[in-house]
């Protein structure tokens, strides 16, 4: 009981002002991080169903040098992506792959920026704000059970009881309003993600699908070539 007594003096001597400081100055933090990922994704956006037409009429025929071009001159991760396969083409279909892997790894960084920050505020914010609502709890029935100058218990009526757990529960309130936004960016941005990463993989294919061709359509003509004359 010793331990616990001097934990629960410790919480009370802390009180929960500088849990809803810290939950504020989070919640500060979280609305900069959110508008900074929205101005970046809004530099990123492109038509990539005009992109991907553009890029197969040029593949079509053999404009790599312009691909190049119209891949270095779009702001968007799908565009990256394709770019470091041109580079490699001349490697082949599998190196282009693996060269096209490694930048969506790169670029999938540079867009999952910050999110990890708003995953650990929307999954803990709840629990800061329930310890300061505990620990509103603990004063309320501590000063319930102080002792009046008459050697009893204090007699106090329940107004300023549920006065203090109310105060109490602005806590844990301040704490899902925290979490609760961070949450719902999160879910945008990671879905944002997921379709940039959907049209960067169907961009990648339609570049392998070109270098591929060229690989077979040579192999065919000169299996056909090869093959004897029935004359």
């Amino acid at each position: 009981m010793h331990l616990v007594g001097h934990l629960k003096h410790v919480l009370l001597d802390l009180h929960a002002a500088w849990l809803m400081w810290i939950l504020i100055g989070l919640s500060a933090s979280s609305v900069f991080v959110v508008f900074e990922r929205l101005l970046f994704f809004r530099r990123l956006k492109v038509d990539i169903a005009a992109m991907s037409r553009e890029l197969d009429r040029l593949l079509r025929r053999g404009g790599y040098r312009e691909a190049v071009e119209l891949c270095r001159s779009s702001p968007a991760p799908e565009a990256a992506i394709v770019l470091a396969g041109l580079l490699h083409a001349d490697l082949g279909p599998v190196s282009a792959e693996k060269a096209m892997n490694g930048a969506m790894a790169l670029e999938r960084v540079r867009l999952e920026r910050g999110l990890t920050f708003l995953a650990t505020l929307g999954n803990n914010a709840p629990f800061v704000g329930l310890l300061g609502t505990v620990i509103g709890v603990i004063e309320a029935f501590e000063a319930l059970g102080k002792p009046d100058p008459t050697g009893g218990i204090a007699a106090l009526g329940p107004q300023p009881i549920m006065t203090g757990i109310s105060e109490a529960l602005v806590a844990t309130a301040v704490g899902l309003f925290v979490a609760i936004p961070a949450v719902a960016a999160y879910n945008f941005f990671n879905r944002r993600i997921q379709g940039i990463m959907a049209r960067s993989e169907a961009l990648s294919d339609l570049l392998l699908a070109h270098l591929s061709a060229e690989e077979i359509a040579p192999a065919a003509q000169r299996a056909v070539l090869d093959q004897p004359s029935d004359r």
